[in-house]
């Protein structure tokens, strides 16, 4: 393998990927590069991560994951792939079909949902747990063949090139340099590294790349269990190359290991070392033999926004924060399957991804001019759609019902709160309607044209008539999930999306030649209308303690006037609403994703002033790390709706909405704000 030049690395680099010059009145590069992290002593919170969208590897300082003991209580260093899932062999005598259901009350009509473990607590667990994501690898410093005392380092330098994703970390070891250069390669689940040091002459420094059996905990990984999992070698393409199998239950994967010298297999570990003061290898990752190609995507190229020449004093943060979190949702969230609410840095929920978060993860992409990069996991709703659509008949409804947290497969996981939820039901339509917004073609409507009209079905069959209107549960739990699914029913944000998805869903209709669906106009003619009381919004129509007892989580009736256009909502009412919540809410009991939502009402609302409050509002829920990373608790150190959420509510303030006032940035405010932004497409 020849030595990587610095040129080489920086084109394996996929997360920014393409460092062209732009023609164009922001400086784009300065933008980027102005924020990106540069540590001079080790951050424990704030782990730096490369990737590509499938892929994703996280780093401590010395630019591998050398101490991940120093981690473990923070964020774990883990090296994670969209394919990268596991399940534990289901305890004898069960099967996933024997879960029992609770049965709700639905008008007279009897409803089960997978919401009780009562007395079936095993295969409960099993099925919220499983599949899983898991660590590849980890792949670290050894010195003389063992483990380093982080001792023995002297100061570091640590860079994250955000334009090309290139992460350099320069330190000393024994009194002698080290400089590792880490990058995710584009086109494969692969990274790229070279390190120099005198200390590689003689083999003295080397590289431990130790395989895990599966965990489905934070970190992804189980290192105690190596009876438990098997590590072969295949045969050797050459003599400096490895291919690694690895299988454990029903899991297998292959890692391709090339260097410029032979690696070694010893149980579990695979070294690298070489007689010479540079060391550069390279390792790919694949669920098969076969590599998996992408097509490179010139990233930086699309939307920007500079806050350089604005005097408020926390514009420099706001734009950090935006540059930071392109990045991240870049390498996290562009994959061919919805995210995480950690992506690909490490679990949450078990590594499954939350439907109803795929919108704050990834609707940003289309706003910032990159619509292709929401587009990447789209199609992955056509593979499920068998099992929305028998989850919707075994409902008693049409359509398809999508689930909640789930995995690759598609199949709901058991939860007493998730299984209620619907307000993940209508994305897929706003997905389309964006998607065709971008390549208005005969080809995009037949691509998702099952999607809108299934979902727009369950839909319409979901509102129930009763008293000359349609009511939206019992049972529901709405955004706000905090509510008694059997005592609630019209809740403002969710009333305010059926009635503008079903609106879209019959213009896809007209479309495609087939007429406006006759139930789906009566539903949005008499869908009931949000309830208010005292002059405000309320959470929902049965919850007259909206603002006293239940005046935590996700302040949800705002954001009907926010991230939708507002159906059905008056603004001045939605105006005390807004001022109502900024003066009650609870707010550590928030998440990070609510500040840019409000912010978003507030821009709506002309109240611009506000919108920045919002984003900077003080909350432990608001707490940005060195690495764009948002903090939620200890169990949740990373929160990409976070991310996303911000990119979107910019999109709006920077490029406007539809509706907004004339002028550049109606979002922001006039005084002490210059905002320049280019190639934003809001559409909201």
């Amino acid at each position: 393998m020849p030595r990587l030049t610095r040129r080489e690395l920086l084109l394996a680099a996929a997360a920014a990927g393409g460092a062209r010059a732009f023609q164009s009145r922001i400086d784009r590069q300065a933008v980027v590069a102005r924020h990106s992290p540069r540590y001079t002593r080790p951050d424990f919170d704030a782990p730096l991560s490369v990737g590509n969208g499938e892929f994703v590897f996280t780093a401590d300082f010395t630019g591998l994951q050398t101490f991940p003991q120093l981690y473990e209580k923070t964020v774990p260093l883990c090296t994670m792939a969209q394919w990268g899932w596991h399940s534990f062999p289901i305890p004898d005598g069960l099967s996933p079909d024997q879960l029992r259901l609770e049965m709700f009350d639905t008008y007279g009509r009897q409803v089960g949902y997978k919401t009780s473990s009562r007395g079936q607590e095993k295969l409960f667990n099993w099925l919220r747990e499983n599949p899983h994501r898991f660590n590849l690898a980890r792949i670290g410093l050894v010195l003389d063949g063992k483990p380093i005392s982080p001792e023995v380092f002297k100061p570091i330098e640590q860079k994250l090139d955000l334009w090309t994703g290139a992460l350099d970390s320069r330190f000393e070891l024994l009194g002698q340099p080290v400089h590792v250069r880490t990058a995710c390669y584009s086109i494969e689940d692969r990274i790229d590294v070279q390190i120099e040091s005198p200390l590689c002459i003689g083999g003295r420094l080397g590289v431990a790349v130790d395989f895990p059996y599966a965990s489905s905990d934070m970190g992804g990984a189980d290192w105690n269990s190596p009876d438990r999992h098997r590590t072969v070698a295949a045969a050797r393409p050459g003599p400096d190359v490895l291919v690694v199998e690895r299988h454990m239950d029903g899991t297998s994967y292959v890692a391709d290991i090339s260097a410029e010298s032979p690696p070694s297999l010893d149980g579990h570990r695979v070294t690298l070392q070489r007689d010479r003061p540079i060391l550069p290898f390279r390792i790919a990752f694949s669920p098969t033999a076969m590599v998996r190609l992408r097509t490179p995507y010139d990233y930086w190229s699309t939307g920007a926004v500079d806050l350089s020449a604005s005097t408020d004093p926390r514009a420099e943060e706001l734009e950090r924060r935006i540059v930071l979190s392109q990045y991240l949702t870049a390498i996290q969230c562009a994959g061919s399957l919805p995210p995480a609410e950690t992506g690909l840095t490490c679990n949450s929920w078990y590594g499954k991804f939350h439907l109803e978060m795929h919108w704050w993860h990834a609707a940003h992409f289309p706003m910032w001019g990159r619509p292709q990069l929401l587009e990447r996991s789209l199609p992955w709703y056509n593979t499920i759609l068998p099992k929305a659509r028998a989850k919707a008949v075994q409902q008693g409804y049409d359509g398809v019902r999508w689930p909640k947290m789930t995995s690759p497969d598609g199949s709901d996981s058991p939860s007493n709160v998730g299984e209620l939820l619907i307000w993940q039901q209508p994305h897929p339509i706003l997905y389309a309607e964006t998607a065709y917004n971008a390549h208005p073609d005969a080809a995009t409507l037949a691509l998702y044209k099952d999607i809108v009209l299934q979902t727009a079905d369950f839909m319409a069959s979901y509102a129930v008539e009763k008293d000359g209107r349609y009511i939206l549960g019992p049972p529901v739990i709405p955004v706000q999930e905090n509510h008694p699914a059997r005592e609630t029913w019209n809740p403002t944000f969710e009333l305010a999306y059926w009635k503008q998805a079903l609106g879209i869903a019959q213009t896809w209709r007209e479309r495609l030649k087939l007429g406006r669906s006759a139930k789906w106009d009566d539903v949005i003619k008499r869908l009931s209308k949000p309830t208010v009381r005292d002059g405000v919004y309320m959470a929902h129509e049965n919850c007259p303690q909206t603002f006293t007892e239940r005046n935590r989580d996700h302040p949800s009736m705002l954001y009907a006037y926010g991230m939708l256009r507002g159906e059905d909502i008056n603004p001045e009412t939605m105006r005390r609403t807004l001022r109502k919540v900024l003066d009650v809410w609870k707010w550590d009991d928030t998440w990070g994703w609510d500040f840019p939502a409000i912010a978003m009402t507030a821009a709506r609302l002309n109240e611009p002033e506000l919108a920045i409050d919002a984003l900077f509002h003080e909350s432990p829920k608001n707490t940005w790390r060195a690495n764009g990373h948002v903090w939620q608790r200890a169990n949740l150190p990373v929160y990409l709706p976070a991310n996303g959420a911000l990119l979107a509510a910019i999109a709006m303030m920077a490029g406007g909405w539809q509706g907004a006032p004339a002028g550049n940035a109606p979002g922001f405010p006039k005084k002490n704000w210059n905002v320049k932004c280019e190639g934003l497409k809001c559409g909201l």
